[in-house]
């Protein structure tokens, strides 16, 4: 049975918003998303989504949110499962979280990289998206010794690492590895290594 808008509670009616939003992203795409399909999908008003996220992109903004934090958590947890504390090795694990975000939840991925220079970020977007950034700059700092905000050729290590990574997560999701795209996870996995390692020199 379909709940009204009264039924819930304000964060549990937030939470249900964007898990449908989630859902009708990875159905429609970016151009095809609208709040009367999120308030459809919940079971209530289309004016709704519009009183917590007031437009559209108000919500994109905070499915985008969302979306970042469940990155760097990915990238966090693959770095806790490595065992080693070998920077190399933790750069590496960070990004197969990188890669395990993009398979996962492709269409989330896709929105929170895509190009809008028009559009005014919320500050929430904003710091999200810093901290990702960040936590990749913290790791070449660890690994090269000093801080890429400070070495222009450590900061040129960032931009290669995120270059190879986010174009291999881009190109598996959409099926241009050819015969890579079959592999087992693990035989992904290792395929990345093997291009990360030869970033990282």
């Amino acid at each position: 049975m379909l709940k009204t808008k009264d039924s819930y509670h304000h964060g549990d009616l937030r939470a249900a918003l964007l898990k449908a939003g989630e859902e009708v992203l990875a159905e429609s795409g970016i151009d095809g998303f609208s709040l009367r399909a999120v308030a459809k999908r919940v079971g209530v008003s289309h004016s709704a989504p519009a009183h917590h996220f007031g437009d559209a992109k108000g919500l994109l903004d905070a499915l985008a949110t969302e979306g970042f934090r469940r990155f760097l958590a990915a990238m966090e947890a693959r770095q806790k499962a490595e065992t080693s504390g070998d920077p190399r090795q933790q750069v590496l694990a960070s990004g197969l979280g990188y890669l395990d975000f993009a398979v996962s939840s492709p269409a989330l991925f896709r929105l929170m990289f895509a190009a809008d220079k028009s559009h005014q970020k919320s500050d929430e977007l904003t710091e999200a998206a810093q901290a990702s950034f960040v936590h990749l700059a913290e790791g070449v700092a660890r690994l090269r010794g000093v801080s890429p905000f400070e070495n222009a050729s450590a900061m040129t290590d960032v931009m290669a690492i995120w270059s190879m990574v986010h174009g291999f997560s881009e190109l598996f999701i959409s099926g241009r590895l050819g015969y890579d795209d079959c592999r087992p996870p693990a035989d992904r996995d290792a395929f990345l290594v093997e291009i990360l390692d030869r970033a990282i020199g």
